[in-house]
Protein backbone atom coordinates (compact mmCIF):
# COMPACT_ATOMS: atom_id res chain seq x y z
CA UNK A 1 0.00 0.00 0.00
CA UNK A 2 1.28 3.51 -1.00
CA UNK A 3 1.99 5.62 2.15
CA UNK A 4 -0.05 8.72 2.26
CA UNK A 5 2.00 12.24 1.52
CA UNK A 6 1.62 14.49 4.66
CA UNK A 7 0.03 17.75 4.40
CA UNK A 8 1.73 21.60 5.02
CA UNK A 9 0.59 21.57 8.14
CA UNK A 10 -0.20 17.62 9.27
CA UNK A 11 2.02 16.90 13.03
CA UNK A 12 2.64 20.86 13.18
CA UNK A 13 1.55 22.99 16.52
CA UNK A 14 0.48 26.65 16.28
CA UNK A 15 1.02 29.52 18.38
CA UNK A 16 -1.10 32.64 18.75
CA UNK A 17 1.59 35.72 18.03
CA UNK A 18 -0.64 38.22 18.90
CA UNK A 19 -2.93 37.18 22.04
CA UNK A 20 -3.34 39.88 24.00
CA UNK A 21 -4.37 41.88 21.10
CA UNK A 22 -6.74 39.49 20.04
CA UNK A 23 -8.05 38.37 23.54
CA UNK A 24 -8.83 42.20 23.68
CA UNK A 25 -10.91 41.98 20.51
CA UNK A 26 -12.91 39.19 21.67
CA UNK A 27 -14.12 40.72 24.92
CA UNK A 28 -14.78 44.14 23.13
CA UNK A 29 -17.41 42.24 20.76
CA UNK A 30 -20.03 42.21 23.33
CA UNK A 31 -19.19 45.98 24.32
CA UNK A 32 -23.40 47.29 23.17
CA UNK A 33 -21.27 51.21 23.14
CA UNK A 34 -20.07 49.60 19.36
CA UNK A 35 -23.60 50.34 18.28
CA UNK A 36 -24.98 53.26 20.01
CA UNK A 37 -22.07 55.83 19.07
CA UNK A 38 -22.81 59.25 18.92
CA UNK A 39 -23.08 59.66 15.54
CA UNK A 40 -25.88 56.93 15.43
CA UNK A 41 -27.85 59.23 17.57
CA UNK A 42 -27.15 62.36 16.37
CA UNK A 43 -28.69 60.73 12.62
CA UNK A 44 -31.99 58.89 14.60
CA UNK A 45 -34.68 60.27 13.07
CA UNK A 46 -35.13 60.60 9.20
CA UNK A 47 -34.13 63.56 7.19
CA UNK A 48 -36.80 62.67 4.05
CA UNK A 49 -35.06 64.26 1.70
CA UNK A 50 -36.64 62.63 -1.13
CA UNK A 51 -40.37 62.57 -1.90
CA UNK A 52 -42.66 58.50 -0.83
CA UNK A 53 -45.96 57.54 -1.71
CA UNK A 54 -47.64 57.00 1.90
CA UNK A 55 -46.26 58.87 4.90
CA UNK A 56 -42.79 59.67 5.65
CA UNK A 57 -40.27 57.85 7.46
CA UNK A 58 -39.49 59.01 10.93
CA UNK A 59 -36.35 56.89 11.54
CA UNK A 60 -33.55 57.16 9.74
CA UNK A 61 -31.57 53.73 7.94
CA UNK A 62 -29.16 54.11 10.58
CA UNK A 63 -31.79 54.08 13.64
CA UNK A 64 -33.08 51.00 11.70
CA UNK A 65 -29.65 49.36 10.72
CA UNK A 66 -28.76 49.86 14.56
CA UNK A 67 -31.61 47.69 15.87
CA UNK A 68 -31.72 45.32 13.50
CA UNK A 69 -27.56 44.84 14.39
CA UNK A 70 -28.61 44.94 17.87
CA UNK A 71 -31.52 41.92 17.52
CA UNK A 72 -28.78 39.43 15.62
CA UNK A 73 -26.27 40.02 18.33
CA UNK A 74 -28.60 39.25 20.98
CA UNK A 75 -30.81 36.78 19.08
CA UNK A 76 -34.27 38.65 19.49
CA UNK A 77 -37.33 38.68 18.28
CA UNK A 78 -38.60 42.15 16.68
CA UNK A 79 -40.61 42.60 19.50
CA UNK A 80 -37.97 42.07 21.86
CA UNK A 81 -35.78 44.34 20.47
CA UNK A 82 -37.94 47.37 20.83
CA UNK A 83 -38.21 46.55 24.24
CA UNK A 84 -34.26 45.96 24.31
CA UNK A 85 -34.11 49.44 22.35
CA UNK A 86 -36.10 51.64 25.11
CA UNK A 87 -34.88 50.23 27.47
CA UNK A 88 -30.51 50.77 26.55
CA UNK A 89 -31.38 54.37 25.38
CA UNK A 90 -32.91 54.81 28.73
CA UNK A 91 -29.63 53.49 30.32
CA UNK A 92 -28.37 56.00 28.33
CA UNK A 93 -30.15 59.12 28.87
CA UNK A 94 -30.73 59.44 25.25
CA UNK A 95 -33.59 61.47 23.95
CA UNK A 96 -34.75 59.22 21.24
CA UNK A 97 -37.96 57.14 20.53
CA UNK A 98 -37.70 53.34 19.34
CA UNK A 99 -39.47 52.54 16.42
CA UNK A 100 -42.34 49.78 17.05
CA UNK A 101 -41.89 45.92 15.96
CA UNK A 102 -43.95 45.81 13.13
CA UNK A 103 -41.66 49.07 11.80
CA UNK A 104 -38.89 47.48 12.17
CA UNK A 105 -40.30 44.20 9.82
CA UNK A 106 -41.42 46.48 7.49
CA UNK A 107 -38.27 48.62 7.06
CA UNK A 108 -36.37 45.41 7.67
CA UNK A 109 -37.31 44.28 3.93
CA UNK A 110 -36.20 47.16 1.97
CA UNK A 111 -33.56 48.26 3.94
CA UNK A 112 -29.56 48.79 1.97
CA UNK A 113 -26.56 46.70 4.49
CA UNK A 114 -23.50 47.69 3.35
CA UNK A 115 -20.75 45.15 4.13
CA UNK A 116 -18.25 47.44 5.52
CA UNK A 117 -15.21 46.39 4.33
CA UNK A 118 -11.68 47.96 4.39
CA UNK A 119 -10.82 49.78 1.09
CA UNK A 120 -7.69 48.53 -0.62
CA UNK A 121 -5.75 50.09 -3.45
CA UNK A 122 -4.62 47.27 -5.06
CA UNK A 123 -6.64 44.46 -6.34
CA UNK A 124 -7.98 41.49 -4.33
CA UNK A 125 -8.16 37.50 -4.25
CA UNK A 126 -11.95 36.16 -3.94
CA UNK A 127 -12.66 32.47 -2.21
CA UNK A 128 -16.18 31.71 -2.44
CA UNK A 129 -18.42 29.01 -1.34
CA UNK A 130 -21.90 28.18 0.13
CA UNK A 131 -23.34 26.87 3.19
CA UNK A 132 -27.57 26.06 4.22
CA UNK A 133 -29.19 28.49 6.78
CA UNK A 134 -33.09 26.35 7.84
CA UNK A 135 -36.05 28.51 8.35
CA UNK A 136 -37.80 26.20 10.27
CA UNK A 137 -38.41 22.20 10.45
CA UNK A 138 -36.84 19.46 12.49
CA UNK A 139 -33.62 19.63 14.20
CA UNK A 140 -30.72 17.54 13.08
CA UNK A 141 -30.89 14.75 15.73
CA UNK A 142 -34.60 14.49 14.35
CA UNK A 143 -33.82 14.31 10.67
CA UNK A 144 -31.00 11.52 11.53
CA UNK A 145 -32.84 9.44 13.12
CA UNK A 146 -36.19 9.43 11.36
CA UNK A 147 -35.43 11.55 8.11
CA UNK A 148 -35.91 14.55 6.80
CA UNK A 149 -39.75 15.85 6.29
CA UNK A 150 -41.29 17.68 3.97
CA UNK A 151 -41.77 20.49 6.56
CA UNK A 152 -38.02 21.39 6.37
CA UNK A 153 -36.98 24.32 4.53
CA UNK A 154 -33.36 26.17 4.04
CA UNK A 155 -31.86 28.71 2.60
CA UNK A 156 -28.31 28.96 0.60
CA UNK A 157 -25.80 31.53 1.46
CA UNK A 158 -23.30 32.40 -1.21
CA UNK A 159 -20.43 34.49 0.30
CA UNK A 160 -16.98 35.55 -1.11
CA UNK A 161 -14.27 36.20 0.89
CA UNK A 162 -10.96 38.48 0.84
CA UNK A 163 -7.88 35.92 2.34
CA UNK A 164 -5.98 38.40 2.66
CA UNK A 165 -7.73 39.98 5.05
CA UNK A 166 -10.70 37.44 6.20
CA UNK A 167 -13.77 40.24 5.29
CA UNK A 168 -16.37 38.80 3.66
CA UNK A 169 -16.62 40.88 0.44
CA UNK A 170 -19.69 39.12 -1.59
CA UNK A 171 -22.87 38.30 -0.35
CA UNK A 172 -25.84 36.51 -1.47
CA UNK A 173 -28.92 34.01 -0.01
CA UNK A 174 -31.10 32.21 -2.58
CA UNK A 175 -33.45 29.60 -2.23
CA UNK A 176 -32.05 26.33 -1.30
CA UNK A 177 -32.66 24.97 -5.23
CA UNK A 178 -30.48 27.46 -6.59
CA UNK A 179 -26.81 26.27 -7.90
CA UNK A 180 -23.88 28.08 -6.72
CA UNK A 181 -22.53 28.45 -10.25
CA UNK A 182 -25.43 30.51 -10.81
CA UNK A 183 -24.66 33.07 -8.67
CA UNK A 184 -21.06 33.72 -9.94
CA UNK A 185 -22.12 36.77 -11.60
CA UNK A 186 -24.10 38.31 -8.29
CA UNK A 187 -21.03 37.72 -6.48
CA UNK A 188 -18.46 39.35 -8.61
CA UNK A 189 -20.73 42.73 -8.85
CA UNK A 190 -20.19 43.32 -5.78
CA UNK A 191 -16.65 43.75 -5.71
CA UNK A 192 -15.20 46.99 -7.31
CA UNK A 193 -11.57 45.58 -7.27
CA UNK A 194 -10.12 43.84 -10.04
CA UNK A 195 -10.58 40.13 -8.69
CA UNK A 196 -6.91 38.35 -10.01
CA UNK A 197 -7.78 35.03 -8.38
CA UNK A 198 -10.88 32.92 -7.89
CA UNK A 199 -10.96 30.10 -5.66
CA UNK A 200 -14.13 27.61 -5.69
CA UNK A 201 -14.63 23.96 -5.15
CA UNK A 202 -15.79 21.44 -8.05
CA UNK A 203 -19.56 22.68 -7.76
CA UNK A 204 -18.51 26.06 -10.17
CA UNK A 205 -16.70 23.73 -12.74
CA UNK A 206 -18.92 24.87 -15.16
CA UNK A 207 -18.34 26.73 -18.60
CA UNK A 208 -20.43 29.82 -17.49
CA UNK A 209 -18.20 30.24 -14.68
CA UNK A 210 -14.85 30.38 -16.69
CA UNK A 211 -16.45 32.50 -19.51
CA UNK A 212 -17.15 35.05 -16.84
CA UNK A 213 -14.52 35.01 -15.41
CA UNK A 214 -12.77 35.00 -18.35
CA UNK A 215 -14.68 38.22 -18.84
CA UNK A 216 -13.24 39.36 -15.47
CA UNK A 217 -9.41 38.54 -16.57
CA UNK A 218 -9.31 36.48 -13.21
CA UNK A 219 -7.43 33.32 -13.06
CA UNK A 220 -9.76 30.52 -12.03
CA UNK A 221 -8.38 27.84 -9.16
CA UNK A 222 -11.46 25.38 -9.65
CA UNK A 223 -10.54 21.86 -9.66
CA UNK A 224 -12.66 19.89 -12.55
CA UNK A 225 -14.71 17.08 -11.02
CA UNK A 226 -13.20 13.38 -10.91
CA UNK A 227 -15.34 12.07 -13.82
CA UNK A 228 -14.44 15.32 -15.89
CA UNK A 229 -13.47 15.07 -19.70
CA UNK A 230 -11.53 17.79 -21.36
CA UNK A 231 -13.92 20.46 -23.28
CA UNK A 232 -11.01 21.19 -25.75
CA UNK A 233 -8.80 18.95 -27.95
CA UNK A 234 -5.52 19.55 -27.77
CA UNK A 235 -4.96 20.11 -31.39
CA UNK A 236 -7.27 22.78 -31.61
CA UNK A 237 -6.17 25.71 -33.14
CA UNK A 238 -7.77 28.20 -30.30
CA UNK A 239 -6.10 29.30 -26.72
CA UNK A 240 -5.77 26.45 -24.10
CA UNK A 241 -8.45 26.67 -21.86
CA UNK A 242 -7.24 26.91 -17.86
CA UNK A 243 -9.39 24.05 -17.27
CA UNK A 244 -8.18 22.15 -19.05
CA UNK A 245 -4.77 22.55 -18.29
CA UNK A 246 -5.54 21.97 -14.89
CA UNK A 247 -7.17 18.62 -15.41
CA UNK A 248 -4.33 18.00 -17.39
CA UNK A 249 -1.92 18.75 -14.63
CA UNK A 250 -3.72 16.63 -12.43
CA UNK A 251 -4.01 13.80 -14.68
CA UNK A 252 0.21 14.26 -14.56
CA UNK A 253 0.92 14.36 -10.71
CA UNK A 254 -2.15 13.77 -9.39
CA UNK A 255 -5.18 16.23 -7.24
CA UNK A 256 -3.07 16.12 -4.18
CA UNK A 257 -0.18 17.71 -6.00
CA UNK A 258 -2.30 20.07 -8.13
CA UNK A 259 -4.00 21.46 -5.17
CA UNK A 260 -0.59 22.10 -3.19
CA UNK A 261 0.55 23.85 -6.58
CA UNK A 262 -2.14 25.84 -7.35
CA UNK A 263 -3.15 27.27 -3.60
CA UNK A 264 -6.05 25.71 -3.72
CA UNK A 265 -5.94 25.10 0.14
CA UNK A 266 -6.50 28.58 0.32
CA UNK A 267 -10.48 27.70 0.20
CA UNK A 268 -10.32 26.42 3.45
CA UNK A 269 -10.58 30.17 5.05
CA UNK A 270 -13.63 30.18 3.34
CA UNK A 271 -14.96 27.13 5.58
CA UNK A 272 -13.30 28.98 8.77
CA UNK A 273 -15.68 31.95 7.82
CA UNK A 274 -18.84 29.46 7.51
CA UNK A 275 -17.94 28.56 10.99
CA UNK A 276 -17.92 31.65 12.88
CA UNK A 277 -20.99 32.66 11.22
CA UNK A 278 -22.82 30.11 12.53
CA UNK A 279 -20.85 29.63 15.89
CA UNK A 280 -21.84 33.12 16.89
CA UNK A 281 -25.11 33.70 14.81
CA UNK A 282 -26.31 30.05 15.04
CA UNK A 283 -27.38 28.44 11.60
CA UNK A 284 -31.00 29.11 11.42
CA UNK A 285 -32.58 32.48 10.02
CA UNK A 286 -35.57 33.42 12.07
CA UNK A 287 -37.38 35.79 9.62
CA UNK A 288 -40.71 34.19 7.58
CA UNK A 289 -40.54 36.35 4.64
CA UNK A 290 -37.52 35.98 1.93
CA UNK A 291 -36.85 39.62 1.86
CA UNK A 292 -36.50 40.02 5.46
CA UNK A 293 -33.94 36.75 5.15
CA UNK A 294 -32.06 38.39 2.81
CA UNK A 295 -31.17 41.58 5.39
CA UNK A 296 -30.67 38.85 8.49
CA UNK A 297 -28.24 37.16 6.40
CA UNK A 298 -26.67 40.55 5.25
CA UNK A 299 -26.26 42.16 8.59
CA UNK A 300 -25.11 39.08 9.91
CA UNK A 301 -22.43 39.22 7.46
CA UNK A 302 -21.16 42.71 7.99
CA UNK A 303 -20.84 42.22 12.04
CA UNK A 304 -18.79 39.43 11.48
CA UNK A 305 -16.70 41.82 9.07
CA UNK A 306 -16.87 44.33 12.01
CA UNK A 307 -15.56 42.01 14.45
CA UNK A 308 -13.06 40.75 12.23
CA UNK A 309 -11.94 44.11 12.24
CA UNK A 310 -11.28 44.70 15.50
CA UNK A 311 -8.58 42.18 15.52
CA UNK A 312 -7.59 38.72 14.09
CA UNK A 313 -4.90 35.84 15.74
CA UNK A 314 -1.68 36.19 13.68
CA UNK A 315 -0.91 32.13 13.77
CA UNK A 316 2.78 30.70 13.55
CA UNK A 317 3.31 27.60 12.55
CA UNK A 318 6.01 25.81 14.56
Amino acid sequence: MAKRAKTRTEGKAYEVKNWNEYNESLVRRGDVTLWLEEDVLIGWEHENLETKVGQPYTYSDTAIRCLLSLREVFGLTYRQTEGFGRSLVKLMGAEVKIPDYTSLQKRAAKIEISLSVKPTKGPRDIVVDSTGLKVYGEGEWKARKHGVSKRRTWRKLHVGIDPETGEIIAELLTENDQHDGDQVDGILAQVEEPIVNFYGDGAYDQPKVYDRLEWEATEPIIPPRKNAMLWQHGNSSQPRLPRDEALREIRRTGRRSWKVQAGYHTRILVETTMYRLKAIFGGKLTSRKLCNQRTEARLRCQILNQFTQLGMPLVQWN
